[in-house]
């Protein structure tokens, strides 16, 4: 699980937007879920873009799969983009929020061509049903 920009901040970033959970809380909640199938979480967070390049180039032959959610680098990265393009595994994009429901500037996402697929808009149960498409494109 990657995780950028301001993320570190959920629970108290407008609550109305991203609700009140904690990242922590989201984190601990999938590797609980991921545990009994087999699987390990890794998660990284970091608000500098280099950062999330070098997790992503690190994962290449160490990991199935990669969840990220670029927070407002996926609108903008296109050094994400392309180091997302270079792992082979499973690459699931995240928004707790619907980002076509929102500001203008949040309707592009730089990374949607070079991932499996975007879960965006349930809140906290975007970060679950990215671990079910992660275990079903894994079995695949």
């Amino acid at each position: 699980m990657l995780s950028g920009p301001n993320l570190d901040q959920l629970g108290v970033r407008d609550p109305s937007v991203y609700g009140l959970t904690t990242l922590d809380e989201h984190v601990e909640r999938v590797r609980a879920a991921a545990a009994p199938l087999g699987l390990s979480v890794r998660h990284i967070q970091s608000n500098f873009e280099g950062d999330l390049i070098e997790a992503i180039h690190d994962a290449r032959g160490r990991s199935a799969a990669i969840v990220i959610n670029a927070g407002a680098l996926t609108h903008t990265s296109w050094a994400l983009t392309d180091a997302l393009a270079i792992f082979p595994g499973v690459k699931v994009e995240v928004h707790l929020s619907n980002p076509a429901a929102r500001e203008p500037f949040r309707h592009v996402s730089t990374l949607a061509g070079v991932v499996h697929g975007t879960i965006a808009g349930f809140g906290g149960l975007s970060y679950d049903l990215a671990l079910a498409a992660v275990v079903e494109l894994l079995a695949d």
